[in-house]
C-alpha cells in the first residue's frame, strides 16, 4: 500500500497551486492501485483555481466560507473524491456523495483513495433524483460541479440544497444557440439533450442558458454572488464538444422571511384580512396557542389569511420543507378600535 503523502508540507503562492501539487500526487496513488483507465479522466482540481476567482469575486475567502458554524462541507457529484481529499487536507470535514450506479468506477476510486490516505471523509451513495437525504443536516458549502445537467431534476436538488447549505460552488455546461445557429441565450430556458446526443452520455439532461440558470438558482433559494464563464463563452451549443461552454457559480442562501400586512390588521369588518409572505419554506399558524394547521405549502409566496377575529392571536411559523426546523415566526392580532 502507498504511504500516505503529506499534502500540508507543500509549499505553494495560493491554494490553486497546492491543488495542482495535491492532484500530482493523488495520481502517484491511483497508478499504484488500479491502471490510469479504471479512473475518473478529468482533471477534478482544476476547478480550485476557479472556485478561487468566484470567492474573491464575491468578497470571500474560500477556506473562510468552508469554516463555518456547521462545520461540515459536501462534495457532491464527486467522481473519485479529489476536491473531497484536497479539502480534508486543508483541515476541513467532507462528506462525499455520489450515486454509486452512475459514478465512473462505481465508487470504487473513492473507497480506494480513502484507504490509501487513511481519509475520515464520510463516504455516502445517494440518487440525488429521488427523495434524498444527505449524511449531514446542514453544511457550511456544498459543491456541485459538473453534476447539475446529468440531473433529472435539477430544480428540486437545488431546492433542496438551499434547506441545508449556506453556500453553494456549482458549475454547469450551458449553451448560447442551438447546434443550427438559433439563438438560444435570450431566453431562460434549458434544451433538453437526446440520450445519444452528448458525448454519447445518456445521463447528460438540462443544458441551460445563463438566463435560464440565474432563473433557476433565483427560484430555488440562492442569491447568485459572482459567475465565471470558460470554454466556448461566444458561441457554445448543448452537445459539440468543440463548443463547450461552463458557467461556475458561487451561491448563497437566501435568509428566510415572513411577513404580514396589514399587521395588526385594523378595526371594521370581522373577520380582518391581512397577507401573509414569506420565502424559503412552508407557513403553519396556530390559534390563540392551539394546534397549528398548514397555511401554505409552497417554498415562497403571497396569501391573503381572511379570517382575523378581533380579540384572537394567531402565530404564523415557517419551517424548512420536512417540517423539523423553524425559521421564522410572528404574531397577528386585529385592533378592537
Amino acid at each position: 500500500m502507498t504511504s500516505e503523502p503529506n499534502f500540508r508540507s507543500l509549499q505553494a503562492s495560493s491554494l490553486s497551486d497546492v491543488a495542482i501539487s495535491t492532484e500530482q500526487r493523488l495520481w502517484e496513488i491511483k497508478l499504484a492501485h488500479r491502471p490510469k483507465s479504471f479512473w475518473y479522466p478529468y482533471r477534478t482540481l482544476w476547478n480550485v483555481g476557479v472556485l478561487e476567482r468566484l470567492s474573491a469575486d464575491a468578497g470571500l475567502n474560500l477556506l473562510e466560507v468552508c469554516r463555518g458554524q456547521y462545520g461540515k462541507v459536501a462534495d457532491i457529484g464527486a467522481a473519485d473524491g479529489d476536491l473531497a481529499f484536497f479539502l480534508e487536507n486543508q483541515g476541513l470535514s467532507v462528506d462525499v456523495i455520489d450515486n454509486a450506479a452512475t459514478n465512473f468506477n462505481r465508487f470504487q476510486g473513492v473507497r480506494i483513495l480513502k484507504q490509501a490516505l487513511n481519509s475520515s471523509v464520510t463516504i455516502r451513495s445517494v440518487d440525488l433524483d429521488s427523495q434524498f437525504d444527505l449524511p449531514s443536516k446542514k453544511y457550511d458549502a456544498v459543491f456541485l460541479l459538473g453534476a447539475l445537467y446529468h440531473l433529472k431534476n435539477p430544480f428540486f436538488v437545488l431546492e433542496n440544497l438551499a434547506q441545508r447549505a449556506r453556500y453553494c460552488f456549482a458549475s454547469t455546461r450551458i449553451a448560447k444557440q442551438t447546434t443550427d445557429g438559433h439563438r438560444l441565450s435570450p431566453y431562460p430556458v434549458a434544451y433538453l439533450l437526446g440520450p445519444r446526443e452528448c458525448n454519447d452520455d445518456e445521463t447528460n439532461y438540462w443544458i441551460f442558458t445563463d438566463e435560464g440558470l440565474r432563473r433557476l438558482i433565483d427560484r430555488t433559494g440562492w442569491s447568485l454572488l459572482s459567475q465565471v464563464n470558460v470554454g466556448d463563452t461566444a458561441n457554445s451549443t448543448p452537445a459539440d464538444l468543440d463548443r463547450d461552454e461552463r458557467a461556475f457559480v458561487c451561491l448563497r442562501q437566501i435568509d428566510p422571511t415572513l411577513s404580514a400586512a396589514p399587521n395588526p390588521v385594523p378595526p371594521g369588518d370581522n373577520p380582518g384580512k391581512t397577507r401573509i409572505s414569506w420565502n424559503g419554506g412552508t407557513v403553519y399558524v396556530s390559534m390563540n396557542g392551539g394546534k397549528e394547521v398548514l397555511f401554505a405549502d409552497l417554498r415562497e409566496g403571497s396569501k391573503m389569511a381572511s379570517w382575523i377575529l378581533a380579540g384572537a392571536s394567531y402565530e404564523f411559523r415557517l419551517y424548512n420543507s420536512d417540517h423539523t426546523e423553524l425559521l421564522a415566526k410572528l404574531t397577528v392580532s386585529k385592533t378592537t378600535q
